[in-house]
C-alpha cells in the first residue's frame, strides 16, 4: 500500500491473488481490508456499488467501539435500547439495512486523493449519531483505524506502512480479542519481495516502506528481516559509484537500528567482502558504525562480524570508525582484535587506514593492551611507512611498565 505506485502493475495483480487464496480459516480483516482498497486503485475489476472493504465481524467491532467511546460521555451517542437485549436487535437492525447505510455512503463523492474509506466508516457508525456535523473530530479518528491509513494517498501521507497493524491491534485490545498478525504463509517476504520487485524501488519509496515496516508490530522474525536487507539494500549499495543519497543513508541506519543482527548478516559482511567494494560503500557503512542509534551490544555485534571477516584497505577504515565510539569488548574479543592487528601489520606498511585504525586502539583502548599484546604491536609497526609511524612507537613507549 505504502509503494505500489512506484510498483509494476503486471507483478501486483498475482499477488492481490495470493491474498485471495489465503487458506486461514480466520484471514486477519486489515490484511483483507487493504487488499480491497489496493484492487481497487489497480481497477482490477472489483465493483464498489454495494461493497465495504470491511468484514462483517470488522464492522460488529467498530459499531462495538463506537459504544464503547459513547460511554465517556462526550457527544457520540449510545444506543437507545438499553442492556444485552437492546443491543442485539441494534445489530440485528443493522444487518438488516446493509444495502441503504452504503448507498448513502456511496453517494457521498470520493475526494481527489481518494480518501474512500471515512465516507464508508461514517455510515457504519450513523445509528450511533444524532448529529454528524457536531461529531466530526471523534468520527474521523475512527475513520482513521478503520482504512489503516491504506486509503490515503502517497502524497498526503509520506510515511506509511505500520498504522493497519497499530490500528489492529487497538481494536481488538479494546474488544479483549487479541489476533495474531503473522502474515499468511502465502505471502511471505520472499514471495513478495520477488514479486513487487522491491530492489528497483527508489530510494524515497525505499524510506517509506522501511518507515513502515519498522513500526510493525509484532517485530519481524530474524529470516524475514535478513530477506528484507538483502533484498532492499544489498544491490543497491553494491552499485554505488556515488555517495548515498540522504534517503538511503536514513533508511539503512534506521532498519539498522532495530534489525542490527539482520543487517550484520545479510550486509555488511556481504559488502566487505564484496569485490567491487570501493569509497562510497566504504563512506555508508562508516556511516551506519557511526550512528549514535546503535547500542553498546549493537556496535558490540557488528565488531564480532568485523573480526571473522579477512580484513582489507576498507575493512580498516569501517573498524576505525567503530571503535572512535569505545565498543565494550570482553577480553576475548580484544584478544582477537589485537592478534589480527599484528597479523595484517608487515602486509599494511603503506596503509594509512591501518595507521589510525592501530592509533584509535592505542589511543582509546590503552587500558585494555597487555605487554605482550604491546610488543607484538611494536614489532608490527617496525616496517611501517606512514608518517603515523612515529607517534605510534611514542604511544606504546608510554604503555611500557
Amino acid at each position: 500500500m505504502a509503494v505500489w505506485p512506484s510498483l509494476p502493475e503486471s507483478s501486483l495483480h498475482p499477488v492481490l491473488q495470493i491474498v485471495q487464496q489465503d487458506p486461514s480459516p480466520d484471514p486477519d480483516p486489515w490484511l483483507r481490508a487493504l487488499g480491497e482498497f489496493l484492487r481497487r486503485d489497480l481497477g482490477v475489476g472489483v465493483s464498489t456499488e454495494g461493497a465495504s472493504p470491511l468484514s462483517k465481524r470488522c464492522q460488529r467491532q467498530l459499531r462495538g467501539l463506537c459504544r464503547q467511546l459513547g460511554q465517556g460521555g462526550r457527544k457520540l451517542k449510545l444506543p437507545q435500547a438499553p442492556g444485552p437485549k437492546g443491543t442485539e436487535q441494534e445489530e440485528d437492525k443493522d444487518s438488516q439495512q446493509p444495502g441503504k447505510r452504503r448507498r448513502e455512503a456511496e453517494e457521498e463523492p470520493a475526494s481527489p486523493e481518494g480518501e474512500r474509506a471515512p465516507k464508508r466508516l461514517r455510515c457504519l457508525e450513523k445509528e450511533e449519531e444524532e448529529s454528524h456535523e457536531e461529531n466530526r473530530p471523534e468520527h474521523e479518528s475512527l475513520e482513521s483505524l478503520a482504512s489503516g491509513g491504506g486509503a490515503s494517498s502517497i502524497k498526503n501521507q509520506p510515511v506509511l506502512g505500520a498504522k493497519p497493524s497499530e490500528a489492529g491491534q487497538s481494536l481488538e485490545d479494546a474488544k479483549g480479542l487479541p489476533e495474531s498478525l503473522e502474515l499468511p504463509r502465502a505471502i511471505q517476504v520472499d514471495l513478495v519481495c520477488a514479486q513487487l520487485q522491491l530492489p528497483q524501488l527508489s530510494d524515497t519509496g525505499l524510506l517509506q516502506l522501511c518507515t513502515w515496516l519498522l513500526a510493525l508490530s509484532p517485530d519481524l522474525s530474524l529470516s524475514n528481516a535478513t530477506v528484507l536487507t538483502r533484498s532492499l539494500f544489498l544491490g543497491r549499495i553494491l552499485s554505488l559509484t556515488s555517495s548515498a543519497s540522504r534517503l538511503l543513508t536514513t533508511a539503512l541506519t534506521s532498519f539498522c537500528t532495530k534489525y542490527t543482527y539482520a543487517v550484520c548478516r545479510a550486509l555488511l559482511g556481504p559488502v566487505l567482502q564484496a569485490p567491487g567494494t570501493g569509497p562510497a560503500q566504504t563512506e555508508l557503512l562508516c556511516c551506519l558504525t557511526k550512528d549514535e542509534a546503535l547500542e553498546p551490544d549493537m556496535q558490540a555485534l557488528m565488531l564480532g562480524q568485523i573480526l571473522e571477516l579477512p580484513w582489507k584497505e576498507e575493512t580498516f577504515l569501517v573498524l576505525q570508525s567503530l571503535l572512535e565510539r569505545q565498543v565494550e569488548m570482553p577480553s576475548e574479543k580484544f584478544s582477537v582484535l589485537m592478534e589480527k592487528l599484528c597479523k595484517e601489520g608487515p602486509a599494511a606498511t603503506t596503509s594509512m587506514a591501518y595507521a589510525k585504525l592501530t592509533l584509535t586502539v592505542v589511543t582509546k583502548y590503552r587500558a585494555n593492551i597487555s605487554e605482550p599484546q604491546r610488543l607484538g604491536l611494536a614489532a608490527a609497526l617496525e616496517l611501517n611507512t606512514t608518517f603515523l609511524k612515529k607517534p605510534l612507537q611514542a604511544a606504546l613507549r608510554h604503555l611500557a611498565p
